[in-house]
């Protein structure tokens, strides 16, 4: 009788800790996410999105701003985990030597419908340039200046190769060098002295709702329908494998064009990014369904539940 009662015991003991301690959903050394960001709205956008959901799962991120070139090396070198920019077909370069080399692997697709080519002032197109073979025409009040984004963006440089193919006659034209910012600065400037400008413009952005034309004929440099993209979710390699909740996390986060214009128009007003995605999280929690399915908290426990709570806090 003691015997059976002793065995019962421990067959409860076994029991209650088989259920009363949650299995961490991933290890210790993958409780710090490191993430890139070139210094685009948009990716600031998204990264601060996963930092709310992260922090919600126990996580902490840790975001470096990296020219993309550098992004992508410390991709390779394994000093970041994840990068949200992978634009395509801009950045196929890149891409393509990461996938030669094994370096890095593709978690998902985040986001269709983007735009990535030339653009002009709304004023400049009802003048008579809607293509970039009218730029040629209208060199001087031009400027013979294309104003691009950081030195070395896979964008500048289709940029200088379309300056420099003799189809365009855009011989002896500059590709001036900036961050968005300068960039977008410089636009403004031009805009509200009605002077000509053109420019890298995209989507999403909220540069589109100053009023610009995106230009045809860029096909052979930025692609089709006025540079349509799509951007990829990247990870270092071997971090779906290390990091299993982690990676499925960012497999399952995905942004549509309207919500991204949403938190950088917060941006735009000066509001922080974290507050921003915050505040888009709690206006719109039900994209966390989706987000979350199945994934855990660094220690184990329902991350949907976890993040609400933290998003509401």
């Amino acid at each position: 009788m003691i015997r059976n009662a002793s065995i019962a015991i421990a067959a409860l003991s076994l029991g209650l800790g088989a259920v009363g301690v949650a299995e961490a959903a991933d290890p210790a050394s993958c409780k710090t996410v490191r993430m890139s960001d070139p210094g685009w709205s948009d990716i600031t956008s998204t990264n601060a999105l996963v930092g709310v959901v992260l922090k919600g799962l126990g996580y902490d991120q840790k975001v470096e701003t990296l020219g993309v070139p550098v992004g992508y090396q410390a991709l390779a070198n394994k000093q970041t985990d994840v990068f949200l920019g992978n634009w395509m077909p801009a950045q196929a370069k890149f891409r393509q030597q990461l996938e030669v080399d094994g370096t890095a692997e593709e978690l998902t697709r985040n986001l269709t419908g983007a735009k990535f080519t030339l653009a002009v002032p709304n004023y400049v197109a009802e003048a008579g340039v809607k293509d970039v073979k009218d730029l040629a025409t209208n060199a001087d009040k031009f400027g013979k200046e294309i104003y691009g984004i950081e030195s070395g963006a896979p964008a500048n440089i289709n940029i200088q190769s379309m300056i420099d193919a003799p189809n365009y006659g855009l011989a002896g034209w500059k590709l001036v060098d900036s961050s968005e910012q300068g960039m977008l600065s410089q636009v403004q400037r031009a805009e509200r002295s009605k002077n000509w400008v053109v420019f890298l413009g995209w989507a999403p952005h909220p540069m589109n709702n100053m009023g610009i034309t995106y230009l045809s004929g860029a096909d052979e440099f930025f692609g089709p329908n006025f540079g349509g993209a799509e951007v990829f979710t990247l990870a270092r390699a071997g971090y779906k494998t290390e990091c299993p909740n982690a990676a499925k996390l960012f497999s399952q986060m995905v942004f549509t064009v309207e919500q991204e214009n949403q938190i950088m128009a917060a941006l735009a007003d000066g509001t922080d990014p974290a507050k921003a995605a915050k505040d888009w999280l709690k206006a719109n929690p039900g994209v966390l369904d989706g987000w979350l399915a199945g994934v855990e908290t660094l220690d184990g426990q329902p991350g949907l539940a976890a993040v609400k709570a933290s998003v509401e806090g």
